[in-house]
């Protein structure tokens, strides 16, 4: 049988109440401050029931679902943390007592409010620093153009790109596989562009680099090894002085660059969230606001790597 929305609400406002009662005994906490707790769980309790649910026992994607509302509805960071914090409480304390068998709150993190803006470049910029990197026919002129190319329509970290291995890159379906740790992984689609790139570096420039067959490492330096962080830093150092871009570059401001310039080619957050592997809205969140400013009058022209190009 069906539970109607005022049964839950009144099962959910119990243990509610009961969590307020207990920050109140063993915090004392200010009545303005227990009054802000109670808003923020109520908040949550209300998506939950109109969700269908009618218990605290939800998987943690529709935690993550109920942060991304208040994306949507445009809630100031501060307060999306705020009320994150909130709901992280509220599950420790059912854990503790019971009445959870597990936080679906766990895997999200601490929410952290940016303290400023990403530093983005144009797309402009963009097209001259890999214009750049297309430049001339050594091995590793193959290879700068492959893994900017690469990072910019997929939106990597630098170490998850350097961390790339030759299986990890599917040709055929445009797709490459990154990941972070042992559990946290994911699949990114990428375009013609960056695909032209990678087959080129793995025809005309990764053999004449190799030194062992046995080496799994897509992107190699003069020695036949995997490329660091800090290798792959000073290639895009040395590219950027070349065109004579002004700015200061590094691999995560193109991540940065290419986040906000999805936005504005009309990309939406879950999405958005997904390509960057962040754990929560709330971390992309913060390119809303970058991407309203645009950075430049240039950043609505066609991405030079992204998706919005045909580009998966």
């Amino acid at each position: 049988m069906k539970v109607s929305s005022t049964v839950a609400k009144s099962d959910f406002e119990v243990h509610i109440q009961e969590f307020l009662d207990y920050l109140q005994e063993s915090r004392g906490l200010a009545r303005n401050t227990l009054s802000a707790y109670g808003n923020d769980i109520r908040q949550y309790a209300d998506y939950l029931v109109d969700a269908g649910f009618s218990d605290w026992v939800v998987p943690s994607s529709v935690v993550n679902l109920f942060i991304g509302s208040l994306v949507d509805r445009e809630y100031q960071p501060s307060s999306q943390a705020r009320k994150l914090a909130a709901v992280k409480a509220m599950y420790r304390y059912l854990l503790d007592q019971s009445h959870v068998q597990s936080d679906p709150s766990l895997g999200l993190g601490s929410a952290r409010v940016a303290k400023k803006k990403p530093k983005i470049i144009s797309v402009a910029e963009i097209d001259r620093l890999l214009a750049s990197a297309s430049e001339g026919d050594s091995p590793e002129d193959y290879r700068d153009s492959a893994m900017l190319e690469l990072l910019y329509a997929t939106g990597m970290r630098a170490s998850e790109i350097v961390s790339l291995d030759v299986v990890d890159i599917d040709l055929i379906e445009d797709l490459v596989t990154c990941s972070r740790g042992e559990t946290r992984q994911r699949t990114i689609s990428f375009g013609p562009r960056a695909k032209n790139a990678v087959l080129a570096y793995n025809r005309h420039g990764r053999p004449r680099l190799l030194r062992s067959n046995t080496e799994k490492a897509q992107f190699l330096n003069h020695r036949g090894k995997r490329l660091t962080r800090q290798g792959f830093w000073l290639i895009i150092k040395g590219h950027a002085a070349r065109t004579d871009i002004s700015s200061h570059i590094t691999p995560h401001t193109l991540r940065h660059s290419f986040a906000a310039h999805q936005l504005n080619a009309n990309g939406s957050v879950p999405e958005l969230q997904s390509m960057l592997g962040h754990a929560s809205p709330i971390t992309t969140q913060v390119y809303l606001d970058v991407a309203r400013d645009g950075g430049d009058n240039e950043s609505n022209k066609s991405l030079p790597g992204s998706t919005r190009q045909g580009v998966g």
